[in-house]
């Protein structure tokens, strides 16, 4: 038997969305410090909810290594983006030296700003006993 759940958060926030997609899986040493960065980035985050990370769930989408992430705001996403002294920015200048001399490994991200009331979810999860 399945109960439904739904989140509970007043207010606005952020959607992020980001992966990883492997166009040459032998290219091992392109795509795999792309792989083994995001779950540094998500410790540094846990470990920090001050940096506004909400929760955020790994897996599989498109085809490839995936992450969304709730964020409390843009405000706290950008920052965390673009700090110096975090894993994120490190990690993205050496995708990109990567990036330049191969096509094995792309990454991809969306973002959405979530406005408070304008969003739904619903979640089958089976009943505890």
């Amino acid at each position: 038997m399945y109960q439904r759940k739904s989140a509970d958060f007043d207010g606005d926030f952020v959607v992020f969305l980001i992966g990883m997609n492997v166009n040459c899986w032998r290219a091992v040493r392109a795509w795999l410090p792309v792989m083994r960065a995001m779950p540094r980035m998500l410790a540094e985050l846990t470990a920090n909810p001050d940096l506004g990370l909400l929760r955020g769930y790994s897996g599989w989408m498109f085809g490839g290594p995936a992450t969304a992430q709730y964020w409390r705001s843009y405000d706290a996403l950008a920052p965390y983006a673009r700090s110096a002294d975090a894993e994120h920015l490190p990690a993205w200048r050496a995708f990109n030296r990567v990036a330049r001399t191969t096509d094995a490994v792309g990454v991809w991200h969306e973002t959405y700003r979530i406005t408070s009331g304008q969003w739904e979810t619903i979640y089958g999860a089976p009943v505890q006993p």
